[in-house]
């Protein structure tokens, strides 16, 4: 999981007070709740990204953790915290009717969430959804639980997802290549990483992300791929370019050079006079297409010349001659 900077998502500074907090996040929640941006797709994500973000900052404890860690906080999430919107983990539950589950709220009372959001504001269905028929007023089967709560019967919902960036080599791109990851418990999963993967692929492990609230099915972890430089190619898309060092003597007569691929050497056929920055087309020796990796693209090797150093008194005596010769051609 990529760390996430909650004071920016809420729009406060580090030393925000707590009352600041609290409106900092109900206006930010009123203009970014999904029902009020039905035609935005991203409006949900941010949505949770700003429940995340209230849920951790409005506790002290969480609130210190969050501070101390830094950018080491989405590891604790990982191994110890529990990410996400609403902190479904503090609330008890009980058995409820309906396929659903009692919980707890933490809010003192229903009044507290019509203050945040308005009785009559889009958002009643929205907690209709959640705690079960929660709208204006006093909500319908809402009843007075322990000390300080109201009790709902929530539905089940989908769990969390998680997102981690992996580094692969292009060779690894190349053939396809595997990465353990390691879940809370110590279950090890090995997950495969298809040939043809670029910066940006995301991988999808289904059901093992953030289990869901009240029975709900859990959600997915994503592994996005991202592939290091490699100093011999340049990558564009499925093709790759490459160069391809030829000595003089082979760029005058001709003959084979070697050309570097991600699958191994292959000798190039360089006819004679060839001229440097040439460039030769090796179909299908690029990288495997993503979703057919029995297609690869191309690879394109440009012919990079050579000139012979440290030359002997014979040979410097041949290219004298040559030049020469080629002096009293062009006359």
């Amino acid at each position: 999981m990529e760390y996430k900077d909650y004071y920016d998502i809420l729009g406060v500074e580090r030393d925000a007070e707590q009352d600041e907090i609290k409106k900092a996040f109900r206006r930010r929640a009123r203009k970014l709740h999904p029902d009020v941006n039905p035609n935005d797709p991203q409006a949900e994500e941010r949505f949770k990204e700003i429940n995340e973000a209230y849920e951790v900052l409005s506790d002290p404890e969480k609130r210190s953790k969050y501070d101390q860690l830094g950018s080491e906080w989405s590891r604790y999430q990982q191994t110890g915290g529990r990410p996400g919107g609403f902190d479904w983990g503090q609330w008890t539950s009980a058995g409820a009717p309906g396929g659903g589950e009692r919980v707890h709220v933490r809010y003192s009372s229903p009044e507290d969430l019509q203050d945040m959001f308005g009785g009559g504001s889009p958002f009643s269905d929205f907690f209709s959804q959640i705690f079960g028929g929660m709208g204006r007023g006093a909500a319908q089967g809402a009843r007075a639980g322990r000390p300080g709560g109201y009790e709902y019967q929530a539905r089940p919902q989908r769990g969390q997802d998680y997102e981690q960036e992996i580094e692969i080599s292009l060779a690894e791109a190349y053939h396809g290549t595997a990465r353990i990851i390691q879940k809370e418990g110590g279950r090890r999963l090995e997950v495969n990483i298809p040939p043809g993967a670029r910066t940006g692929t995301r991988v999808r492990v289904a059901g093992e992300g953030g289990g869901g609230p009240a029975g709900g099915p859990a959600g997915d972890i994503y592994l996005r791929v991202r592939v290091v430089s490699d100093p011999r190619f340049e990558r564009e898309g499925d093709d790759l370019r490459v160069s391809a060092p030829v000595d003089l003597y082979t760029a005058i007569l001709g003959g084979e050079a070697r050309v570097p691929t991600p699958g191994g050497d292959v000798m190039l056929t360089i006819p004679p006079e060839t001229q440097n920055g040439r460039v030769f087309r090796l179909r299908g020796q690029g990288m495997p297409q993503l979703k057919n990796p029995n297609q690869r693209g191309d690879l394109y090797a440009e012919v990079d010349v050579r000139l012979p150093t440290d030359l002997s008194p014979r040979q410097r005596e041949l290219f004298e001659q040559l030049r020469e010769e080629e002096n009293e051609r062009a006359k």
